[in-house]
């Protein structure tokens, strides 16, 4: 009487998808006689480094630091390049937020915690 066990299957399965795998892979190609490789052109390999277009690093000299802090200051100081970086005036909302709100709170209606 044939009995179905789990563990049974569980070790055949995996013998016999491998033999099946092995099946169905094709034959390896033969190598070919030292005559046709003889006759057949070789092969042309190119090489291209991959630094060929390579220009190192050139760093801009570096200013001191209290006329970077002055440039900085004639500028606006901090929040003028928030605003450039934000693309205009720091309350303007930016366009792919445009259509968005959030409800605000009436004024002097705040919880204190």
């Amino acid at each position: 009487m044939f009995h179905s066990l789990p563990a049974r299957w569980l070790a055949v399965l995996p013998a016999m998808a491998a033999a099946l795998a092995a099946a169905a892979q094709p034959a390896p190609a033969p190598a070919p006689s030292p005559e046709t490789a003889a006759t057949r052109a070789p092969t042309t390999l190119s090489y291209k480094s991959a630094l060929e277009g390579y220009r190192p690093f050139t760093d801009d000299k570096p200013i001191p630091w209290k006329e970077a802090n002055e440039t900085v200051r004639q500028r606006g100081g901090w929040k003028a390049y928030a605003e450039e970086t934000a693309g205009g005036g720091a309350s303007e909302a930016p366009a792919a937020h445009q259509g968005h709100t959030m409800p605000m709170p009436p004024a002097g209606k705040e919880k204190k915690p």
